[in-house]
């Protein structure tokens, strides 16, 4: 199939692509790497009568990572392959990096968008669920001025987000997790760069005894938005070396509630919740206990 007729705008700078959206609101849809929408529109799931191409807005297209090292942002026309091949960025937050693997393939990477990827809200996205289990912000531009939101009040369900039909997210914030602290993404697809059946990011962060303070993970493919949960409780205090992992595995299933489709059933995603959910945090757990 083709798509359906649009008219095509190619502003040159923030304030053109901000107003050009306004002035069409809410037809349009904004264009960066088109990984995602391109497919939509060919199959005429999405047919916008306006098209905002942003690929001229080269000073969007930043990977930046605070001055204290405390967050890595990225801008709106940063690639996947950008981000994952950052070592600045790499060397603060290795999170990124290990997750982008698992996005599609290389050749999808290189042109699509992280931050593209985000406004689009895909409950099987990965990055989606890396921005809520590091509890990002994401900043958007409109006419009327700039305003930052929270991961958790970003997406309000599946491929939707509180975004107004005229705001253009120019950049998304990973804050850097703080302490002795491992991160991990593990999933499981029925083939490398396929939509995930289950997937989740998971956090662990030790005190200076290298007793467990904090375990919290996110998930998708469970769910209509990403899914973070804090499993703390299941291992509080206890050694790095000791700790019940396959507790934190099994209240993670508990809290989840997956649903049936053509790929997964219920049962089978919750099974995989659990399975990776043990392994991601025992993982995690030693890479934060070798952390400086």
């Amino acid at each position: 199939m083709k798509p359906a007729g649009f008219t095509y705008h190619r502003p040159a700078t923030v304030d053109d692509a901000v107003a050009v959206l306004a002035e069409v609101n809410p037809a349009g849809k904004v264009l960066a790497g088109g990984q995602s929408l391109v497919p939509l529109l060919s199959m005429r799931l999405a047919a916008p009568e306006h098209l905002v191409d942003i690929n001229r807005l080269s000073s969007l297209a930043y990977v930046r990572v605070g001055d204290d090292g405390g967050s890595v942002t990225v801008g709106a026309l940063a690639r996947h392959a950008d981000v994952e091949r950052d070592a600045a960025a790499y060397a603060v937050l290795p999170l990124l990096r290990d997750t982008l693997r698992h996005v599609a393939h290389p050749t999808i990477r290189n042109r699509g968008t992280t931050v593209g990827s985000i406004a689009h809200a895909d409950p099987s996205g990965e990055m989606t669920a890396v921005l809520a289990l590091l509890e990002g912000t994401v900043t958007l531009r409109s006419t009327g001025g700039e305003r930052t939101v929270a991961a958790r009040d970003f997406f309000t369900g599946p491929m939707s987000t509180c975004a107004d039909a005229g705001e253009l997210v120019t950049s998304v914030t990973f804050p850097v997790p703080e302490g002795r602290t491992g991160a991990v993404w593990t999933e499981v697809a029925r083939r490398h760069g396929d939509y995930a059946v289950c997937g989740t990011g998971v956090v662990v962060t030790l005190d200076d005894d290298l007793r467990v303070a904090g375990a919290r993970a996110a998930y998708i493919s469970v769910a209509p938005e990403p899914v973070v949960i804090d499993l703390t409780e299941a291992v509080a205090g206890e050694m790095v070396d000791d700790a019940d992992w396959p507790a934190a595995g099994r209240l993670a299933a508990g809290r989840l509630d997956p649903g049936d489709d053509i790929h997964a059933t219920a049962a089978y995603r919750s099974h995989l919740a659990e399975v990776l959910t043990t392994r991601a945090l025992r993982e995690a757990a030693g890479r934060a206990s070798v952390a400086a």
